[in-house]
């Protein structure tokens, strides 16, 4: 199985060692972040540092200027990597050590993106905004997305990408000094608090045949035991039917699928028309249409008709990787398993070969591991292990 290692360029930049040790892993492929949310991120192999504090979303390139000149919404460039284009210098450095680069662009994640424009970010049916959450029924937004696709994936040299977060974001979001959980919240929960009520959104739901009016009533109202107890248990979509009524959770789910379906199709073919013949389209994704986060919700019918693959989250027990492998299962496409490889944030480098063969035999043909810059060294041994093995 072709395995990739995710990697940021300051792992890479300003360590000579930092390519070769990679491809030592025993890895073909690298995923490196060309465009990425605010974090902060050890680096415990540097020779010159140990955190690195990304302080906003941005792009780790130059960006064009003739894209974006004139325009409300552009990227951000980055300030804590010395030079003009970290992201390039990374791969060129990757390259030579004979590894296939891939970039990785993080589309509807940006905090800074709502702190700056209030009118980007979904807004839930109490009125509370997300700015870390673009709202991508909003016509700007999504230009402004499906542009930085298309520039930030097709980096010279790449041979493909994985786009994440390329559909709705909602509630769920690692945020600074983050206090949400004294509450618990399901997944049905969740997605009933992700729900965005802009105004291109409670057009939408109209449009769908839910007033949106009493569609956020339902959702206020379905909340309130949460609130008053300890919290909600309700999973999946069925649970979603029991808070809101079935024909108001499936009106939210017509309107958001056809908004994410359009936003998938145009970023995925604006990536194409700017990279090269061959280049690979993959997105970082879950299964079930309703889901928000980084790893979309996607229709398993529909997203292999438009990208070359996708990226599904592995890490966990067998039963993770029944789930978003099984709806897969007999499709044509790229299907890489994603495990976490760093011990220290719940991933398991040292059941990767067994885990792995669990994924290949429910269809998984590639491995992604994440994350390389990060991993301890431990982690990382004992990964080098398991691909030898794997082969």
């Amino acid at each position: 199985m072709k395995a990739s290692a995710f990697l940021y360029p300051w792992d890479v930049v300003g360590d000579p060692a930092a390519a070769s040790r990679i491809a030592e892993l025993g890895v073909r492929q690298v995923t490196l972040a060309s465009a990425y949310h605010s974090t902060r991120a050890l680096t415990p192999r540097h020779p010159a540092h140990r955190i690195v504090t990304a302080e906003h979303a941005a792009v780790l390139y130059p960006p064009d200027p003739d894209r974006w000149a004139g325009r409300a919404l552009t990227p951000y460039r980055q300030s804590w990597v010395a030079g003009d284009d970290p992201y390039g210098e990374a791969a060129e450095a990757l390259t030579a050590a004979g590894l296939e680069v891939h970039s990785w662009v993080v589309l509807a994640h940006s905090s800074r993106l709502g702190a700056e424009h209030p009118d980007t970010s979904v807004r839930n049916a109490y009125g509370d905004r997300y700015p870390w959450a673009p709202c991508i029924a909003r016509p700007a937004v999504r230009a402004y997305l499906v542009d930085l696709a298309a520039e930030a994936a097709a980096r010279p040299g790449a041979r493909g990408t994985e786009l994440e977060s390329c559909g709705w974001y909602g509630f769920a979001h690692l945020h600074a000094h983050d206090k949400v959980t004294g509450v618990g919240l399901g997944d049905a929960a969740q997605y009933a608090l992700s729900l965005c009520f802009c105004t291109e959104c409670r057009e939408g739901y109209g449009e769908a045949d839910a007033d949106p009016d009493e569609l956020a009533a339902a959702v206020r109202r379905a909340l309130e035991p949460a609130w008053s107890g300890s919290g909600s248990t309700e999973s999946g979509w069925d649970g979603v039917h029991r808070l809101l009524g079935p024909e108001l959770a499936d009106a939210t789910l017509r309107w958001r699928g056809r908004v994410a379906r359009t936003f998938q199709e145009s970023a995925v073919a604006a990536v194409r028309a700017a990279a090269p013949p061959g280049f690979q389209v993959l997105l970082h994704a879950d299964p079930a249409p309703s889901r928000t986060g980084a790893n979309v919700g996607v229709d398993p019918g529909h997203i292999l008709d438009v990208a070359d693959g996708v990226v599904l989250p592995c890490t966990g027990p067998d039963t993770v990787r029944e789930a978003v492998l099984g709806p897969f299962k007999g499709r044509t496409g790229v299907l890489a398993a994603n495990f976490g490889v760093v011990t220290g944030m719940g991933g398991s480098p040292r059941t990767l070969e067994r885990d792995a063969a669990h994924a290949a035999s429910l269809g998984a043909d590639q491995l992604r591991l994440y994350h390389a810059g990060l991993a301890s060294g431990p982690d990382l041994e004992a990964v080098a292990g398991a691909l030898s093995r794997i082969g």
